[in-house]
C-alpha cells in the first residue's frame, strides 16, 4: 500500500503541478483576504466567490475596515455566495475579534483560527496551509470521498481523515495533496459521475470497477 501512496503522491503532482498558494482557485491577497473568502465559500464554488470578493475587498480590504462595515451593505455585497446573513455577521465578527485580539493580524494556528468567528478546523487549515506556508490539510467533501475511494482511510470523520493522511504524507507535501484531491474531485472524480474511464488513476484505485 505505501508504494501505491507513493505514487498516487507523484501523479497527482504531476496532473497538478504547483504549491499550495498557487493550487488554492480562491483569489486573495495576504492571509486575512484569504481566511474571509474561504468563509463565505461553504457551500459555494469559488468562481462565485472570487467575483464576490472583488467588489468586497476593494470596499474593506483589511480586517480593521471590515470590521466597521455596515452589516447590510456586506450582506448586500456577499448575497450571491449563499447563506449570506450569517456569512455576514461571521466575516464581520471575525474581523472585529481579529482587531480585538491580534491588532487586526491574522494568527497561524488551528487552536487560535478555531477559536475565532467562522472558522472550523477545515477553514483553519486552509489559512496556516495556503496563507502561510505551514503542514497540514484541509479536509473538506472531496478529499472525504477521494480519500474513501482510493483507499487512504477506512474514517469518514473529516478530524479522523485529517489526522490518517498527516501520519504517511511527507509535512511539506501534505498542504498540496489535499488541493490536488479537491480538485481531482471536482474536474474528474465528481460526486455522482466519476469519470472513471478517463481517469489518470484508474489503474491503482481500488474502486475503479465499482463506480
Amino acid at each position: 500500500m505505501r508504494e501505491i501512496k507513493e505514487e498516487l503522491v507523484q501523479r497527482l503532482a504531476t496532473l497538478y503541478p504547483g504549491d499550495a498558494a498557487s493550487l488554492c482557485e480562491l483569489s486573495f491577497e495576504g492571509p486575512f483576504q484569504l481566511a474571509v473568502a474561504t468563509i463565505l465559500s461553504a457551500q459555494c464554488t469559488d468562481r462565485i466567490v472570487n467575483s464576490v470578493t472583488e467588489a468586497l475587498f476593494g470596499l474593506f480590504p483589511d480586517a480593521k475596515s471590515l470590521a466597521g462595515a455596515d452589516l447590510g451593505r456586506v450582506e448586500t455585497l456577499i448575497r450571491p455566495t449563499g447563506f449570506y446573513r450569517n456569512k455576514a455577521q461571521n466575516i464581520v465578527s471575525f474581523s472585529r475579534e481579529l482587531v480585538e485580539r491580534y491588532d487586526g493580524e491574522v494568527p497561524d494556528t488551528i487552536d487560535r483560527l478555531v477559536e475565532l468567528s467562522g472558522v472550523g478546523r477545515k477553514t483553519a487549515n486552509v489559512i496556516v496551509t495556503v496563507g502561510f506556508s505551514k503542514p497540514g490539510i484541509a479536509v473538506d467533501t472531496h478529499v472525504i470521498r477521494l480519500s474513501g475511494r482510493l483507499g487512504l482511510t477506512e474514517f469518514t470523520d473529516p478530524e479522523r481523515i485529517e489526522m490518517d493522511l498527516l501520519g504517511w504524507l511527507a509535512p511539506l507535501d501534505a498542504a498540496a495533496f489535499g488541493l490536488r484531491l479537491i480538485l481531482h474531485g471536482r474536474r474528474v472524480c465528481s460526486a455522482r459521475k466519476p469519470k472513471c474511464e478517463a481517469c489518470p488513476l484508474g489503474d491503482i484505485c481500488p474502486s475503479f470497477s465499482t463506480l
